[in-house]
């Protein structure tokens, strides 16, 4: 184990002396202290590697070198001129090579994604992507080279890339995920708050499809109850119903109160609501219900409920944030910023815990077909559906840190934070929102 040193300042208080007095003082000095991020580091690194064989890390590294280096220095630095792709061995010289810059660049981004994430959508198209490369170089050598050379090289490509194409094809397996059943990852009792309606209610029924017992957490009980009942009869399942209001100083101490002895396998903090309309007109007694329960009651529940998971070993804790929280969003401005703390907080948290058997997850999902819109005052508009949003959660559970559902919702998150300053998109976003808000609360 590496050692660094680091320097301490410490206080002590000496009494006594011929005038009986006491002094405050402090001493500084340098010690060494133990550093083991370095071996942390490596072990985490070596387990990456380990999911592919040596080739296809090798492979890996080269999508990294092509998307991150060569492309953008081919497309924004090599003069025209200079520039030359090929394609099914056919050359492109100039400007018409210019323009296939960017198909390049989106096929080994898309590479260095898949490789790294071994997504099953690699098999079969990166073995069919390495075939025609190695045809181009077959096609191009001869055409380029005539006589001896040409063919010469040009076999020899084709046999080294084919390789490379049918050892891709051959290795659909690896590529395949290894799914295990959620209540065998996470054993227990799943809590879902604000599970009366919307996504929480889709968690509840999708987590005891799975196997999972529930306690369901809301104001409404009624709706609990229903709920509960649903469950029981279609899921065989055990249910216990919290009625709290996570808004309130108590709310967290009530539940974790009554979850009592139950071993938690899963956790979802759910419950949340926005408010839609200018910050002026506002009602501030909303606003801060809604920072407390969007904001403080994960963090108050997560805080609760996390050492016994700790003592276990094992355990799972989503929170349900949204593609708001990735950007300014006028006239749903305290919601968005809510939304940006529960996914700076939960990210952050996995990273705490990863290594330690608990996996944590931010949920992002765009306009669902739930509440929400009523209860922000929202005008109705497309949305995607609860059941897809929730999919998509238990899907990247323990594989990310946070995810965004619906590829749209992706692309708007990802590509404006990328091309715009935050000025335009705000802008740009409050255009959009202005379209689903009662003009009385522009």
């Amino acid at each position: 184990m590496r050692e660094r040193r680091r320097s301490v300042t410490q206080p002590f208080r000496r009494t006594g002396g011929s005038q009986g007095f006491a002094e405050d003082m402090t001493f500084h000095a340098t010690v060494d202290v133990p550093f083991d991020g370095g071996p942390a580091m490596g072990n985490w690194l070596q387990k990456q590697l380990a999911r592919r064989p040596w080739w296809m890390n090798a492979l890996l590294l080269f999508c990294v070198y092509m998307a991150f280096i060569y492309e953008p220095w081919d497309l924004f630095a090599k003069p025209v001129s200079r520039d030359v792709e090929v394609f099914l061995g056919y050359a492109f010289h100039g400007w018409a090579a210019k323009l296939t810059n960017p198909i390049h660049w989106f096929i080994y981004g898309l590479g260095t994604y898949g490789f790294w994430r071994m997504r099953p959508w690699m098999h079969p198209w990166a073995a069919l992507y390495a075939g025609q490369v190695a045809l181009s170089v077959c096609i191009f050598s001869v055409h380029s080279r005539p006589g001896f050379g040409g063919w010469a090289f040009g076999l020899l490509g084709l046999a080294l890339v084919g390789a490379l194409a049918v050892a891709l094809w051959r290795s659909r397996p690896l590529f395949q995920p290894k799914p295990t059943a959620l209540s065998q990852r996470y054993p227990g009792w799943a809590v879902v708050t604000g599970a009366s309606a919307g996504i929480g209610a889709e968690f509840a029924r999708q987590l005891a499809r799975a196997g999972f017992s529930c306690v369901l957490t809301a104001r409404r009980e009624e709706r609990l109850q229903a709920l509960a009942l649903e469950l029981e009869k279609d899921c065989g399942v055990a249910t216990r119903i919290v009625a709290v209001d996570l808004a309130t100083p108590q709310g967290g101490e009530r539940l974790a109160a009554a979850l009592g002895d139950l071993e938690v396998g899963v956790l979802v903090n759910n419950a949340g609501f926005g408010l839609s309309g200018r910050f002026d007109k506002q009602d501030a007694g909303r606003l801060a219900e809604m920072v407390a329960l969007n904001c403080t009651a994960p963090v108050v529940v997560t805080r609760l409920v996390l050492p016994r998971m700790l003592e276990r070993g094992r355990g799972a804790i989503l929170i349900t944030g949204s593609v708001a929280g990735r950007q300014p969003l006028p006239l749903h401005a305290v919601y968005a910023a809510t939304k940006a703390f529960d996914l700076l907080f939960g990210e952050a948290l996995w990273s705490e815990l990863r290594g330690r058997g608990i996996d944590v997850l931010v949920l992002e999902p765009g306009s669902t077909e739930t509440e929400f819109q009523e209860v922000a005052g929202e005008l109705p508009h497309a949305a995607e559906s609860a059941a897809s949003v929730v999919a998509t959660a238990l899907a990247a559970l323990g594989q990310q840190p946070s995810v965004i559902s619906g590829w749209f919702n992706w692309l708007r998150a990802h590509l404006g934070q990328r091309l715009m300053p935050h000025s335009l998109i705000a802008l740009a976003a409050h255009r959009v929102t202005e379209r689903y808000t009662p003009a009385e609360n522009r």
